[in-house]
């Protein structure tokens, strides 16, 4: 009897076990798996390499315009500030305007002086405010400020004559001054951002 019991028992735990193991996959079933996950990884990793040369030739192409563009837009400021030294004779002349005249010295002052005064004073408030609102965008509001002010200035010694072209000429140079202190103060800060550290000093 005790043996008939033992049999029995070891019956019981045979199926148990027989039960509770997985089922087997059929033969090449585990191989077209492992074959799509790998397709599908090997599709994923493409897609993501081309990605990445993708940006890679976007952030080539973006730091050349990005160096063309400060370089430009420097190289008219950096001269507005200090060019008109020598165009004031032609500039006094085609207003009529005598800038030895005590009168009309504060005239030649303000000519010379407006444009370097309102670039220094607001530059450090512009960087401040290209940092909260975006650098690229503030740059070529700048830009644009500067180059209507200097198509301005164009348009005013052509069609005016006197002291109000005088002053005229003098608030559109704080004008040019304005979109100057945008340009002065984002220029740097653009090329730092497109050029990787070190190329750096290549851009600046």
């Amino acid at each position: 009897g005790s043996l008939r019991l033992r049999a029995i028992r070891l019956r019981r735990v045979f199926r148990r076990a027989s039960h509770q193991t997985p089922k087997a996959d059929a033969p090449g079933e585990a191989a077209r798996r492992g074959g799509g996950r790998d397709a599908s990884s090997g599709i994923d990793g493409r897609s993501a390499a081309k990605e990445v040369g993708r940006r890679e030739v976007v952030d080539e192409k973006y730091k050349w315009i990005a160096l063309s563009n400060t370089t430009l837009g420097v190289l008219m400021a950096s001269l507005n500030s200090s060019i008109t030294i020598i165009s004031l004779p032609a500039i006094f002349n085609g207003i009529r305007i005598n800038p030895l005249v005590p009168s009309n010295t504060d005239y030649l002052l303000w000519m010379l002086l407006g444009f370097m005064i309102v670039s220094a004073v607001t530059l450090v408030t512009f960087g401040r405010l290209s940092d909260m609102f975006g650098r690229v965008r503030l740059y070529n509001a700048g830009f644009l400020v500067f180059t209507i002010g200097s198509l301005a200035l164009y348009a005013v010694s052509l069609w005016m004559t006197g002291k109000s072209a005088a002053l005229a000429l003098i608030l559109l140079r704080l004008v040019q001054g304005v979109g100057a202190a945008f340009l002065f103060a984002n220029s740097a800060a653009i090329l730092t951002d497109a050029f990787p550290y070190n190329e750096r000093g290549l851009a600046m």
